[in-house]
């Protein structure tokens, strides 16, 4: 299915010295990434902000159509650069074979430019927007409490709530998901903060036929923050997903907070890691995007010891994974050319990480998964140890008389590469990995 990188993280601009640059500095790693085996690039939110105390990451949206060319809000162009440079890097992205997907929020603005008193309670707030494009402007009426809604979900913080179910506001959005995918370029959008508005409103834009190279009918990606238990986002899936042939996906949080587990807690057994709880063991991958950190959650729990496992994890199983721009580059995870890194993995993922799972075994400290492979994908063994040796098991695979190399390893403290091993006429072998470590061993002569 592909590899998104994560193409910011919080306050990038400002900690990379790229203050009004980030565009071209994501546009200078494109080709790059592409040859690691990425596929999309999502990106922070493009359009002004409110900036109300200084420069933001864009989740306070002011002006939707503002890319950076218009002298609002402390600046001209946003944090990120302006609109010419995004759309530089939106085609040297597609030069390259990747996507670009816009992170959309629809569920509140900021930084209006007057206050108004809300008719129905009698509340002052600021909800009086002018923007300088002249497009999307907005009064108390586009806002809860609304004549067209009597209730409203979770708001978020003091900024105010859009009412969807008011036409002019419904329109309008539908209008900006419109610009950002057949104008600018976009092939797919990151739903802000699903919680706090209906799940409706996601499958009107995801069934909407746009417009793209030259022809009617490009279905774009999405895919929904929904921060809850496996329940809730699966909830949310079926309700947005029930009537529509182009489903949006979810964040699969559950599985992160085993990945978490996994990396950070003393006598994690791995037998957790094959329960019911997460859209990936639940049987919902193809609805799934997996991931080991975000913008968000890094700073609120972040990950701290041995990340690379749960690199590892969602790089061999199923699911749409999403790497993280901070731990590839900052954190020097990706390690490019070097077996230990997060580029092998997606290198591997590409070519091998393909059709159903299987888990051959698994105690608290080991767990061996095959995936069988399809099409090109010819599949792969992973091992996962988490115990201070080495360790492994003989297995039965579905390969008879078969080479596995090693492709991609890591140990802690552990440099040692594994063996290559063979299978017999059954497809019998034992397979290992190093302490606190993972293997994933790929086949070669079918």
């Amino acid at each position: 299915m592909g590899v998104i990188m994560q193409a910011f993280y919080w306050d990038c601009p400002r900690l990379e010295g790229k203050e009004f640059e980030w565009w071209n500095f994501v546009k200078e790693k494109a080709q790059s990434l592409s040859e690691a085996g990425f596929t999309a690039l999502w990106l922070p939110p493009a359009c002004k902000a409110a900036n109300l105390d200084g420069m933001s990451m864009g989740y306070d949206p002011y002006d939707y159509y503002d890319l950076g060319e218009i002298n609002q809000k402390g600046s001209v162009p946003t944090w990120f650069g302006s609109r010419r440079q995004l759309e530089e890097l939106i085609k040297e992205a597609h030069l390259h074979g990747m996507q670009l997907y816009a992170d959309m929020v629809l569920n509140h603005t900021n930084g209006g430019d007057t206050e108004e008193i809300n008719g129905l309670n009698g509340q002052k707030r600021w909800t009086k927007y002018n923007p300088g494009s002249g497009k999307f402007t907005r009064d108390w009426t586009c806002y809860h409490p609304s004549y067209f809604e009597r209730w409203d979900g979770l708001g978020f913080g003091d900024m105010p709530d859009l009412c969807h179910h008011n036409p002019y506001v419904y329109s309008e959005l539908m209008e900006y998901a419109r610009w950002l995918i057949e104008e600018i370029g976009f092939d797919g959008l990151r739903y802000d903060f699903v919680k706090g508005y209906g799940s409706w409103m996601i499958n009107a834009i995801l069934e909407r036929l746009y417009e793209k190279n030259g022809t009617i009918n490009f279905s774009p990606f999405g895919v929904g923050e929904y921060w809850d238990s496996d329940t809730s986002i699966t909830q949310w899936l079926r309700e947005t997903n029930a009537l529509t042939d182009n489903p949006v996906t979810a964040f699969d949080f559950p599985l992160r907070g085993r990945l978490k587990d996994l990396c950070d807690r003393y006598g994690f057994s791995l037998r957790t890691l094959t329960e019911k709880g997460t859209l990936i063991t639940d049987g919902l991958s193809a609805w799934a995007v997996t991931f080991v950190e975000n913008h968000d959650i890094i700073r609120k729990d972040p990950i701290v010891n041995d990340k690379m496992l749960a690199y590892a994890y969602i790089l061999t199983h199923a699911g749409y994974p999403c790497v993280f721009w901070q731990d590839y580059y900052n954190l020097g995870l990706g390690a490019e050319g070097a077996a230990s890194g997060i580029a092998t993995l997606v290198k591997i993922h590409e070519q091998y990480a393909g059709g159903g799972t299987d888990i051959l075994y698994c105690d608290d400290d080991l767990y061996i998964m095959q995936r069988r492979g399809s099409g090109e994908q010819t599949g792969l063994i992973f091992v996962l140890n988490n115990s201070a040796r080495w360790n492994g098991r003989l297995v039965i695979t579905q390969w008879a008389d078969t080479r596995f190399v090693s492709m991609g390893w890591w140990g802690k403290d552990n440099k040692d590469t594994p063996e290559e091993k063979w299978t017999d006429g059954i497809g019998s072998v034992d397979f290992w990995a190093p302490p606190r470590g993972y293997v994933v061993y790929v086949p070669q002569n079918l």
